[in-house]
């Protein structure tokens, strides 16, 4: 209809106020913690060649089937929107020639795109924080990876509220003779799983561990465990997981059921859950992929990594108080207008955040000071001018004194 506003598009959102504050609040803090980890920040395309995704991440996945946003471009190539960042980083490692840096500490944040069901906490169009360590093999890695988002969520103040749960999926050896087993023990129940499980069966029986069907559920708990396949290798790399965190003071549980269902994740896989989001607990997620750059052509190199969704974050930590600014400017005449823009110009460029009323008679501006929650207002009229002073109130206390114009700058930076 003509005239008519446009929709926001279903599963997208617009942030204002509480709720993006609450967002900056976790980028932020997930930036502040990553420098203290030596991770770089890196930045990738929002869009990759369709391929990039569907080797990496896999034909068989539900992500890959039926949530990813593809499109082709105008000159034919078949393109898709990031559902995740690993796959990208990954493609950016081999083709930018970032092997000669291994092993990278690599963190990202930014919106990713997965076409499904909007509901709480979960978007078309969402935004997630990366950490990526590629290039080291050693057991380490993971630990530092754990440990740096152990402290993320220590520092949102929601590591209470979460609970990280661990779990080993062995070397290649260990995989296959576990995976052989596990198709036996589906096949004898073949007649009483569900129909998602048994096209699981055939493409990627992993997955049968964590289904949510309560018919998979029996049969889901009474397959054999990968602990009865692991080699000695294996066992060990896990160990020295468990051992780093607890030396690390990471407290952690056991999750013989959490899985990861493509071939070339390797060892540690890992999930910090919360029940305060429903029955979408998860709030940060990853592990070892070791395989994954050789699916995309290159070498064989080790990697490990994790995602977090930045609004699942953001609704457990919640909003920081809204930042007022340290002065606001409330000139009265015409000519005190004209000086106070130099004035607030003179603050903002010493590092002194400040602001000033468009219109509004005193009273109002003042109202506006104290809901802004501006620590001072400096007020600049006729008589002020003339005598080259302003006046300098405090909003807390209620104190009021004139100051030089021309020390008014260092007397606020020092107050």
């Amino acid at each position: 209809m003509a005239g008519q506003t446009p929709n926001r598009i279903r599963g997208t959102q617009d942030m204002l106020g509480e709720a993006q504050r609450a967002y900056q609040h976790v980028v932020d803090t997930f930036d502040r913690v990553r420098v203290l980890y030596g991770f770089q920040r890196v930045e990738v395309p929002v869009f990759e060649a369709t391929a990039v995704f569907a080797r990496s991440i896999g034909e068989t996945t539900d992500v890959v089937s039926k949530e990813m946003y593809t499109f082709p471009d105008r000159g034919g190539d078949s393109l898709t929107l990031r559902p995740e960042f690993t796959a990208g980083i990954c493609r950016a490692y081999l083709t930018e020639g970032w092997q000669q840096f291994a092993p990278l500490k690599l963190a990202a944040s930014g919106p990713v795109f997965r076409y499904e069901r909007p509901q709480k906490g979960r978007f078309r169009q969402f935004h997630q924080i990366d950490a990526e360590i590629i290039g080291a093999a050693e057991p380490q890695a993971d630990i530092e990876l754990l440990v740096f988002a152990d402290q993320l969520l220590r520092e949102l103040g929601i590591a209470d509220e979460v609970t990280l749960q661990l779990n080993t999926l062995g070397d290649a050896p260990t995989r296959d003779a576990w995976r052989a087993a596990l198709i036996a023990h589906f096949e004898k129940h073949r007649g009483e799983l569900s129909e998602d499980s048994l096209d699981r069966l055939a493409r990627n029986p992993l997955r049968i561990l964590d289904s949510k069907d309560p018919r998979d559920r029996p049969i889901a708990d009474s397959a054999p465990g990968i602990d009865g396949f692991l080699t000695e290798e294996a066992a060990a790399y896990f160990a020295a997981v468990t051992s780093g965190l607890d030396a690390a003071g990471v407290k952690w549980t056991r999750n013989e059921t959490l899985v990861r269902g493509l071939d070339y994740y390797r060892h540690t896989a890992f999930e910090f859950v919360t029940d305060r989001l429903g029955a979408q607990g998860t709030v940060l997620a990853g592990g070892r992929y070791d395989g994954l750059i050789g699916s995309l052509g290159g070498p064989e190199t080790p990697g490990v990594g994790w995602a977090a969704g930045i609004e699942r974050l953001a609704m457990l930590a919640g909003a920081p108080a809204a930042e007022g600014p340290q002065v606001a400017l409330i000139p009265m005449g015409a000519a005190a207008e004209a000086a106070a823009q130099g004035i607030v110009a003179a603050l903002r460029r010493a590092g002194v955040s400040a602001d000033m009323a468009y219109r509004g008679n005193m009273k109002k501006r003042m109202q506006k000071a104290n809901t802004a929650g501006a620590r001072f207002a400096v007020i600049l009229g006729d008589d002020e001018l003339a005598k080259g002073v302003a006046a300098v109130k405090d909003l807390a206390s209620g104190a009021q004194s004139e100051v030089t114009l021309d020390t008014l700058v260092e007397a606020v930076r020092a107050a």
